[in-house]
């Protein structure tokens, strides 16, 4: 068989497309942001499986997240109450019983553990996180207990960003 420069180049072209359309789509980006809420504060819209970090004067910063399947999705206001980077994870009683071959206890670091390389622990009657995931395609689903997970690198940069005491709104 013969084929052309022509030919090949095309073929590589097509091909290069697709393998930029497997990629994550962008999972940061500085957004405009009207809503009512002070700089600082974190927005999460769990229908758009997006979580706004704002920044104030009409912007935000958005990330893509997962967020609770159903049933298992929660709404209000809570607040970060603590900071971890590799952080050890316990499966809560409501995980345990729906996986019993759990461990009690998930090294941080390990790459079994679901909350990845940081966690946002959360105050407010759950035992709730906004975290890493070692699951990035995970990413951008209603797949979690009701925890708020983010990629790696953006939970690292959320991370920087807030303090404890940070307010967290959780919209439906």
């Amino acid at each position: 068989m013969h084929f052309s420069i022509r030919a090949i180049t095309s073929v590589l072209a097509f091909a290069f497309t697709l393998s930029l359309s497997a990629l994550p789509a962008e999972a940061r980006q500085e957004v405009g942001f009207r809503d009512d809420y002070s700089r600082g504060t974190i927005v999460v819209k769990t229908s758009e499986r997006a979580l706004y970090y704002v920044l104030g004067g009409g912007r935000a910063i958005r990330y893509t997240v997962g967020v609770g399947r159903a049933g298992k999705a929660w709404s209000g206001t809570a607040y970060i109450n603590g900071k971890f980077r590799k952080p050890a994870w316990s499966p809560p009683a409501v995980v345990k019983r729906d996986n019993p071959r759990l461990p009690d206890v998930i090294p941080g670091g390990s790459p079994q553990n679901p909350m990845g390389v940081a966690a946002l622990t959360l105050s407010g009657g759950g035992e709730y996180a906004i975290h890493g995931t070692n699951a990035p395609g995970s990413v951008g689903g209603f797949v979690s207990y009701g925890c708020i997970r983010m990629y790696n690198h953006d939970i690292e940069d959320l991370f920087d960003r807030v303090h404890y005491g940070t307010q967290v709104v959780v919209l439906r």
